[in-house]
């Protein structure tokens, strides 16, 4: 089988005033026509370096090739070509996906009007050529009127419809070789699966290669042919993607595969139960008619019921609209709701004004994005110390001092991280940072939303058996939200599986993931071990 890509000896400097660092060391692999490659790796091996270098999009001069550096596409030099030759394969011979289609698309264009450009550009088609084939492309990704959804901006569709427009894109010139950039990361399993069904038939049908980048091994082995493993700058294991996961020969393979969530091995039985939600309902107003000036609202949350355990941990998942965050905002009296919420046996809905402030020490929140929940302008001790202002004014400064390094040591941070700023650390120690402002209040129950999904594998795996190990000794309650489901498992000891804002299958995990009655529960399932 013929090589559409041979990179040789590629190695990447970033040059400064200050010095020179390097994020490619002298790798070497090649992709074969119609399969597919992963490069595997956590943030900062250099995966994306090296697939940028492809397409020769990296901020030259600043960054550099070392002389022995070769990269062929279809026994064409690509470091070091004219600019013309690379504007003439840049979409046409190769075409990228990025990971975050909101950033990649423009907000100013309708997603017609840019996958057109891309067909006048390369295809030398008229605007009315150019819009036939556009459509056909939608029709071909299976984004559901096309003839509709073409004249939609990129804030108008779902995550994973922006994520078909974009492969719709990549695939308008029919290349020979695709890269896909972390392309499901953000995604539920089920629109995941979807994609990646979508891009191996869309590969079958073209006879395109494709190298996929991706740090979810789950993804690795179901979707490629062979499989380079990074780790800073370097290529430490490659081979054929059943070799390298049956036999791993280098340490730092054999951690990334230990790194996948084991099921939660000791379930909690059902204590004292610190919030009980009945018949739950959120609307959200969308409008008055126009005719009748009636309201209408968006039936959010439908009449759930749900019992969070104290000291235990409970799942939520579903799909991107299942109505999972709007009742995680319900409980916490964060969204306006009917029904009845009872935390700690108090009715919330009969709280006075200060009895609910006082109330939100005990509700504490872990979100998603770890840098983005920090602020940039606050030490790490301010931050984590924020919470004891407000509810423990009276607290001396070196008492203050003294618990919020009680904190930093209990999610293991050294006590110099105090008079740190947040851009300083890792995304995990990060994380860890937020954590530590979560516990330092002693609260009895956390929202944990999304707490793991933007980190590596391993750090994935260090935050889970912290979270673990933080429950064990602080007696806390969680509720957790993840798209990821091997993430649920590994923390939850009760689940309930919401889809268009009601609870249709709940129970202990065990039971869930092993036994799952409800259909959708099973499509999930399948979605996520495909």
């Amino acid at each position: 089988m013929s090589k559409i890509l041979e990179v040789k000896d590629l190695s990447v400097e970033f040059k400064s005033k200050e010095k020179t660092f390097s994020a490619v060391n002298n790798i070497s692999f090649d992709i074969k026509k119609g399969q597919t490659l992963a490069l595997v790796g956590e943030s900062g091996s250099g995966k994306s370096v090296t697939a940028l270098s492809i397409l020769q999009l990296l901020p030259y001069p600043v960054a550099s090739h070392s002389k022995d550096s070769s990269i062929k596409l279809n026994k064409t030099e690509l470091l070091g070509a004219k600019k013309s030759l690379l504007t003439k394969i840049r979409g046409s011979s190769v075409s990228m996906i990025f990971q975050e289609p909101m950033t990649s698309l423009n907000p100013y264009q309708t997603v017609g009007a840019q996958i057109d450009e891309t067909l006048i550009v390369h295809k030398n088609l008229n605007k009315k050529e150019a819009r036939i084939k556009t459509v056909s492309l939608l029709e071909q990704v299976k984004i559901p009127d096309p003839g509709i959804k073409v004249r939609s901006y990129p804030h108008e569709l779902s995550g994973g419809q922006r994520q078909r427009v974009m492969i719709a894109m990549a695939l308008a010139n029919e290349p020979d070789l695709l890269i896909a950039d972390e392309p499901t990361t953000a995604l539920d399993v089920t629109v995941e699966k979807t994609l990646l069904d979508l891009l191996s038939e869309l590969q079958e049908k073209l006879g395109m290669s494709i190298l996929f980048i991706t740090h979810d091994l789950n993804i690795v082995k179901r979707f490629s042919d062979d499989v380079c493993v990074m780790k800073e700058g370097k290529i430490v294991e490659k081979g054929p993607v059943q070799d390298v996961f049956d036999n791993p020969q280098h340490f730092y393979t054999r951690q990334l595969l230990d790194s996948i969530p084991a099921p939660k091995e000791v379930l909690k039985s059902e204590g004292p139960s610190i919030l009980e939600a009945t018949k739950l309902e959120i609307d959200y107003f969308i409008g008055k008619s126009f005719l009748t000036r009636k309201k209408n609202f968006f039936k959010a949350v439908k009449g759930v019921d749900i019992n969070i355990y104290s000291g235990s941990t409970t799942g939520l998942v579903g799909e991107s609209g299942s109505g999972k965050s709007s009742l995680a905002k319900g409980l916490l009296g964060l969204e306006q709701s009917k029904g009845s919420i009872l935390f700690d046996g108090r009715d919330i809905g009969n709280l006075t004004k200060k009895e609910r402030r006082s109330l939100k020490r005990d509700f504490q929140i872990v979100f998603q994005d770890p840098f983005g929940s920090l602020s940039p302008r606050m030490t790490v001790g301010e931050i984590v110390g924020e919470g004891l202002r407000v509810h423990e004014p009276g607290l001396s400064s070196d008492g203050r001092k003294l618990k919020i390094l009680e904190s930093l040591k209990q999610v293991e941070l050294e006590a110099d991280s105090f008079n740190r700023f947040p851009h300083e650390f890792s995304g995990g120690q990060r994380q860890r940072i937020a954590i530590a402002r979560a516990i330092i209040l002693r609260p009895k129950l956390i929202l944990l939303d999304e707490p793991t999904s933007a980190l590596d594998v391993s750090i994935q795996m260090q935050i889970i058996k912290l979270l673990t190990q933080l429950q064990d000794d602080l007696g806390l309650a969680y509720l957790c939200i993840s798209h990821d489901l091997r993430v649920i498992r590994a923390l939850s000891d009760l689940v309930y599986v919401m889809k268009d804002g009601e609870v249709v299958e709940s129970g202990r995990s065990d039971q869930i993931f092993d036994s799952p009655r409800h259909p959708y529960t099973q499509e999930l399932l399948q979605a996520a071990i495909a």
